[in-house]
């Protein structure tokens, strides 16, 4: 069995009566792609926003690579190793898709200011080659509010990437996407992830997709994990079917 990374045991948060993590325990493995499905207000947001330091669980604890991290901000937990994605991507609107991959790549070095040049030669060949990675090469110049959603997720992603996180945790990556893109996108992002090692837990509520290329699957229900296992397993699971697939195949 693959070591694991990630490691949450018990994890409560309840929000009025609204339980939106009630009792998760899910450990995560070293180089795995692991899918999190389930109708919305199911708790799969919540999840991440735990993981990543937005919000405290109730009761619980988290554990990254054998250590703590509950407690610790969100800056703190990306320099544990910990990357995430928004469902709305989080770029500067106005800066090139270049620059925003720049602005990554020096938040990660720690040594950008206002009074340093951005697109230094040695930062634009680093942010060029990362850009190379996810096919948007071709879109470098541009302004990222020009990128259509694809790209602009990619982008979003690309610059989570450019942290060199050893997890990353993505919410509905396809999201807004045209149906003809997702695939494409989704490939690319499994060639980038698994070429650099890094292990995925990314929110989906395509199907197709999460059968092509997750590992494994967790089901989300009412803040619990309602099923975990194989793709094929899970997603033959009549009660998930029934109960999780439909609504989500809808949302």
């Amino acid at each position: 069995m693959s070591q694991v990374l990630l490691s949450a045991k018990g994890l409560r948060l309840a929000f009025g009566g609204v339980k939106a993590a009630d009792g998760i325990d899910l450990d995560v493995r070293h180089g795995e792609f692991l899918a999190i499905i389930g109708p919305n207000g199911a708790g799969k947001t919540t999840f991440i926003n735990m993981t990543t330091g937005y919000l405290r669980p109730q009761a619980g604890r988290i554990e990254f690579d054998g250590k703590p991290i509950l407690g610790l901000s969100p800056r703190a937990i990306v320099r544990r190793g910990i990357g995430r994605s928004f469902q709305l991507p989080q770029l500067f609107s106005e800066h090139t898709v270049l620059e925003n991959a720049a602005l990554a790549i020096a938040a990660r070095r720690g040594i950008w200011s206002p009074f340093t040049p951005l697109l230094r030669p040695r930062w634009r060949d680093e942010a060029m080659d990362l850009l190379d990675r996810f096919g948007l090469r071709a879109v470098a110049e541009s302004r990222a509010d020009a990128l259509n959603e694809g790209a602009r997720k990619l982008a979003d992603i690309a610059m989570a990437v450019a942290l060199e996180p050893s997890l990353l945790l993505m919410d509905e990556p396809t999201s807004g996407v045209a149906a003809a893109e997702k695939m494409v996108i989704v490939e690319t992002l499994v060639r980038v992830l698994r070429s650099t090692g890094v292990t995925a837990v990314f929110v989906e509520h395509d199907m197709d997709v999460v059968a092509r290329f997750a590992d494994r699957v967790a089901v989300w229900s009412q803040g619990r994990i309602a099923a975990l296992g194989p793709p094929g397993e899970v997603l033959a699971d009549p009660k998930v079917r029934r109960e999780v697939i439909g609504i989500a195949a809808n949302a």
